[in-house]
């Protein structure tokens, strides 16, 4: 496979279509019906599938099937909702629409809601501690990571110090501090796990975790203008919330145009520490270009 013939829409297309096969399997419905229903209507609400994606993607790259990772993928698209579920909540950035439908406690309540999240965010770590054909060492290491970038030291750090911001003036250090935690560390972690449970040497994490932190930067100021720029249908949730929310964004900070260009020349280093693996990382290199090139 080199760059000239890889089809990225044909390859998300399958990926896609196996990460939410998957996903319905890992969460049937069950007694109590709800709070499962409620579970269910989030993580099976569509949406690009990204960090899943992802962690295929690097765990192919480091010799790895999609077996291997199948669990940890949707684990993490798991824990990716859960934080929308929460999100979204009246009490923190009180929206109505995700992914084009209405919230969840829109639909379930909030006291559901916050519990669907919660039931996600554990039932993420039993997905993951249940793969098989990997070793329990390159297991336990995913979990391990996975909680920080999970917890106080990475989403859920990120969020306090994005709530108690807003309506701030705050540095471009805090700002970043904020979106290298609350969306940086989820994906990064999407991206380090496939290469830990594909048998990545050290070297390879290491490079792989710095094209994912740069790409994860690069997605949040993307995510920013296109809260300026793009329409609620676009957006599949309510466009113009961080102004109406005096949140700090990078476009705040540089004005839109100059933040695209931020972003390019984020994806453009992204890629240059993908070099060393050749053209086996051809599907990271066009996940790159994705993040900056979509619309929506």
């Amino acid at each position: 496979m080199t760059a000239q013939t890889f089809d990225l829409m044909s390859y998300l297309q399958s990926r896609q279509a196996l990460i939410e096969e998957n996903l319905g399997r890992f969460v049937p419905v069950l007694y109590p019906v709800r709070l499962y229903e409620s579970m269910r209507y989030s993580l099976l609400a569509g949406g690009k599938r990204l960090r899943p994606v992802l962690c295929l993607a690097t765990c192919e790259l480091a010799g790895g099937t999609t077996d291997m990772a199948m669990p940890t993928a949707c684990a993490l698209e798991m824990i990716h909702t859960m934080s929308l579920i929460h999100d979204d909540l009246p009490s923190m950035d009180n929206d109505d629409y995700r992914r084009g439908l209405p919230t969840n406690h829109k639909i379930y309540g909030e006291a559901m809601a916050i519990l669907a999240g919660d039931a996600l965010l554990a039932y993420a770590f039993q997905v993951i501690a249940e793969t098989e054909a990997v070793s329990a060492q390159r297991v336990l290491e995913v979990v391990r990571r996975l909680g920080l970038a999970a917890s106080a030291t990475g989403l859920v750090g990120g969020q306090v110090v994005d709530i108690e911001s807003e309506g701030k003036q705050i540095a471009l250090e805090t700002l970043q501090y904020i979106h290298e935690h609350k969306t940086g560390a989820l994906l990064e972690i999407s991206v380090v796990s496939g290469a830990l449970l594909g048998g990545a040497s050290s070297a390879q994490v290491e490079l792989l975790s710095s094209y994912a932190h740069k790409v994860g930067l690069a997605f949040q100021i993307i995510d920013d203008v296109l809260d300026i720029t793009a329409t609620d249908e676009q957006l599949g949730k309510t466009a113009g919330k961080d102004l109406a929310q005096a949140k700090a964004t990078y476009p705040s900070f540089w004005g839109i145009e100059a933040s695209k260009a931020k972003a390019q020349q984020l994806i453009a280093e992204a890629k240059a520490t993908l070099k060393p693996f050749g053209e086996k990382a051809v599907i990271l290199e066009h996940l790159a270009d994705f993040i900056t090139q979509r619309h929506y």
